[in-house]
Formats: structure tokens, sequence, C-alpha cells
């Protein structure tokens, strides 16, 4: 396979993954703010400050209020990271590879991309952001069947499944954080608990893990277990260990792929570590931003290794 071919499978699942993620956490952080106390000081900026779009947004918007967040997040073309942005990237990089991803996946990307443009205010606007988002994230997901059920199992296959499970390993990080942001903000009171722990069953909620994380931890909601459960689980698709384990498996059918081996075990270490404290505050976030940075480092050696020019 051409490195511009495999390169650009890569990055439609990326995209296709950030797409889908941006959705999810735009979705349940409009949930979480409507369930938590009026007490809880936690504002939509938030959400631009742990995706490390701070700069961006300052740029576009002098006021951080809910309907600039969500209109940057979701419909603004000047930020690479918005979904319209991605949508953008997802058809761009599947046009130029109809000859390798199945034939309807090029007919279903077209329909989604069309469905944005066209319902944008829904998406911006508080009466209908949720089903707007809904179906975005449904979307995704059909599309992401479609590549599971007919998509060879070559090495296009194993470029779209690192890309995916590198994009969805940042973007746990990203849900993790945006939950800790909001627990710092929870004054200690007779309410605290309770908020505490609607916090963290948004975070589940918005990664599909409530069910997965109450088998498996056979515990209540609380920070510690929830943590641990979406860093270190060996089962769960979207617990950063999982998508760890499958960028290796990937690596695994690939040439050349001894390096970027050898860094995702080095990180899935860096995660043992985290993993020992016996809670996670404050200081917590910071192995989370160092985590990303890995991450983003992972991704680099992706780039060196098997691709020709950034994206």
């Amino acid at each position: 396979m051409l490195s511009k071919v495999a390169e650009r499978i890569y990055w439609s699942a990326r995209y296709l993954e950030r797409a889908e993620s941006t959705a999810r956490l735009v979705s349940i952080y409009d949930k979480l703010l409507f369930d938590l106390p009026r007490r809880v000081n936690l504002g939509w900026y938030n959400l631009i400050v742990i995706n490390s779009l701070e700069d961006d947004f300052n740029q576009r918007y002098s006021n951080r209020d809910e309907r600039n967040v969500v209109k940057f997040l979701v419909g603004d073309d000047t930020n690479p990271c918005s979904i319209v942005n991605s949508l953008k990237a997802i058809r761009e990089n599947i046009r130029t590879t109809r000859d390798v991803v199945p034939a309807d996946t090029w007919e279903m990307v077209n329909e989604l991309s069309m469905f944005v443009q066209d319902n944008m205010a829904q998406g911006i606007n508080r009466s209908n952001r949720h089903e707007f988002l809904e179906t975005i994230i449904k979307s995704c997901q059909q599309i992401v069947g479609l590549l599971f059920v007919n998509m060879m199992r070559d090495e296009g296959w194993d470029m779209m499944r690192l890309g995916q499970n590198l994009e969805r390993a940042d973007m746990t990080t990203r849900n993790l954080d945006a939950a800790l942001a909001a627990m710092l903000q929870v004054e200690e009171d007779e309410y605290s608990v309770n908020s505490r722990q609607i916090i963290w069953g948004n975070m589940l909620r918005s990664l599909n893990a409530d069910q997965q994380f109450r088998r498996t931890m056979r515990s209540s909601i609380k920070g510690t277990p929830v943590v641990t459960f979406m860093m270190g689980d060996e089962q769960f698709p979207r617990s950063i260990s999982y998508c760890l384990n499958q960028i290796v498996a990937r690596c695994d059918h690939l040439p050349k792929g001894k390096d970027v081996i050898e860094c995702t075990k080095a990180i899935k270490e860096e995660i043992d570590r985290d993993l020992e404290a016996e809670e996670f505050g404050a200081e917590f976030r910071d192995d989370l931003n160092e985590l990303q940075v890995s991450l983003g480092e992972l991704h680099g050696l992706i780039q060196k290794t098997w691709f020709l020019s950034d994206q």
C-alpha cells in the first residue's frame, strides 16, 4: 500500500473518531450543567481548555459564553478540530481512497456532511441541540460499523485501527480531564457527594461506559474506580489501556512497527504508574496532560515510520 493512501485512511479514522467524540463531549456537558446545582461554578469555556484550543478560540471570540463555545466546537471552520472541519477532512480522505474502503462509506460520509451543513443552527441553539448531536453520533457509529463489517483485514485495516484507537485514547483523557475540572468546582458540603456522582456518571455516559463500569467494577460511581476503569481496563473498547493494546496488535501486522510498539508499551507503563495513586485530584490533571503529550509523540512516531508528510 502506498504511504499516502495509508496516511489518508489513518486520518479518516482519526477525524471520524474526533467528530463523534466532540459531539459526545458537547452533548454530555450540556446535560451535566443542567443536572448540577447552580452553586457549582462550571463554565462552557472549560471545554476549550481541555481540548487545548484557548489560543484559537480567543483569537476568534471575546465572549466565552455557551453559544460561542458550542459554535466553535461544532461549526466553526476556523477551528481545525470542529465537527464541521473533521467531516470535511473525512470526506476528502475518503474521496481519495475509495478503492480501498467500502464503497458505501463515501455515500454515508456525504450524507452526514450535508446534514451537518443544513442543520448547523440546531447544533448551536439549545432547543434542538441534543437531537442534532445524537444524529452525528449515530451516523459516525454507522460508518464505523460499515468499516468493521466490510473492510478487508489488510494494511488499510491496520492503519484505520491505528488512527481510531490513538484518537479514542486521546479523547478519553479529555473526558476524564473535563470530569476532574468539574470536580474541582464542587465545594465540600452536604450536597458534594451527590454532585460528584452526577459528574462521574455523566462522564461514563458520555463514553457509553456506565453499564460496563457497573458490570466490571461492582462499585458505586466514585472517582477512583471510574478513573481506574477508564484508564486501566483491558476489555472495554474506550479505555485507554485497551486502545494502546490495539495499537500494539496492529503494529505487529505492519512492517517497521518495532519502535511504535516500544513507544506504546512505554505509555502503557506510564498509565500503570499513574494508577498507583490512591485518589485522583488536581495533580492527576497534570498526569493527563503528560499522557496527552505522550500520545502526540506516538502520533509523530507513526507519521515518521509510515507516512511521508504531515497533515
